[in-house]
């Protein structure tokens, strides 16, 4: 199981690094089909092995810029869902969780694979300006919204975080990657808190996950300048594609 977590570990931490995103999408079928660990155990897991590999990923993205305002808001907004995602998720059958979370891969991947418009938006304005007034209710809806999926499924956001910063709230790709991996940050340390009443761990395992995909998503993350944003976000969106059938077919047949 150490060696699996860690080579899972690698692949979380090479997307986050990457993309500012994906790797806690591939994280949770990655710990149950991957290393084998029960859902209930799988996704606390999550939460640690995504939120330290993002706060390692961003470290290299710090000059291309982080809108921390925008991060702070989206962040503090999907705290307070984070509880509510939690607590549906100990309502819920395993089965229908992960078909939630293959549903929610497949429009994941869809997004990734549909051309964007240019970036530009009442959070980015033309001039490098924020019309608040019409950026602050979509930043706070856009955290709700990510947050409480969080708690639900133990995903840090990043794989909707990214389109809906690009597209909803039009920054350009290079601020959104690093903003992003700090929102992830965030969600992860309040969707983790969230499920501390029932904490299922493997520490070993999750230390060996974690510490793998902290060393891949610092790498990935000086690698990712330097590749073109369509080739990252075509690739990812084709992998999680992949990944949310299979998940489906596992759920509905194991």
């Amino acid at each position: 199981m150490i060696i699996s977590a860690a080579a899972f570990g690698l692949v979380v931490g090479a997307l986050l690094g990457l993309v500012g995103g994906g790797g806690s999408i591939l994280a949770v079928p990655a710990l149950v089909y991957g290393v084998g660990l029960p859902l209930a155990a799988a996704i606390p897991t999550s939460l640690v092995v995504v939120g330290a590999s993002s706060a390692v990923a961003v470290l290299p993205r710090l000059r291309q810029g982080v809108n921390w305002r925008l991060a702070l808001i989206i962040g503090a907004a999907g705290t307070a869902t984070a509880y509510l995602g939690a607590m549906v998720n100990r309502l819920l059958d395993p089965k229908i969780l992960l078909l939630a979370f293959a549903a929610i891969m497949v429009f994941a991947g869809v997004r990734m694979l549909l051309p964007t418009k240019s970036a530009g938006g009442s959070c980015a304005l033309p001039g490098g300006g924020v019309n608040w007034r019409s950026c602050l209710p979509k930043a706070i809806a856009t955290g709700a919204v990510v947050g409480f999926l969080t708690g639900l499924l133990g995903v840090g956001g990043g794989f909707l975080i990214v389109p809906a910063l690009t597209l909803v709230l039009g920054l350009p790709m290079a601020v959104t990657v690093g903003t992003s991996l700090v929102i992830i940050v965030i969600n992860s340390i309040a969707g983790f808190a969230a499920h501390l009443g029932d904490l299922q761990i493997d520490w070993a395992v999750t230390a060996a996950f974690a510490g793998a995909a902290m060393l891949a998503s610092l790498v990935a993350g000086r690698i990712g300048t330097r590749i073109p944003d369509k080739a990252l976000k075509r690739g990812f969106g084709i992998l999680v594609l992949v990944i949310a059938v299979y998940v489906a077919l596992q759920a509905l047949f194991s």
